[in-house]
């Protein structure tokens, strides 16, 4: 988007989440794997859960870190 004429700022649009490369062991994919599946979440949903509590309990997690994306369909629209 660009700011209109007049000085003010550029809007800001909503940040796209970041695509990761990650390489594990073979092993260590099939626990998490496992784990995620008792918890009913994807692989991909478990490692994020993971890096963020590991985060927050190092007092490193960001203030401006959103909530963790709702798992499962996204609601219907109203009618």
């Amino acid at each position: 988007m660009t700011a209109p004429s007049g000085g003010s700022s550029p809007q800001r649009r909503p940040q796209q989440r970041k695509q990761v490369l990650l390489r594990l062991d073979p092993s260590v994919y099939e626990a998490l794997a496992r784990w995620a599946g008792d918890e009913l979440r994807s692989a991909n949903a478990q490692i994020e859960f993971l890096l963020r509590r590991a985060l927050k309990e190092a007092g490193r997690l960001p203030g401006e870190a959103g909530p963790m994306p709702r798992r499962g369909r996204p609601p219907a629209p109203p009618q």
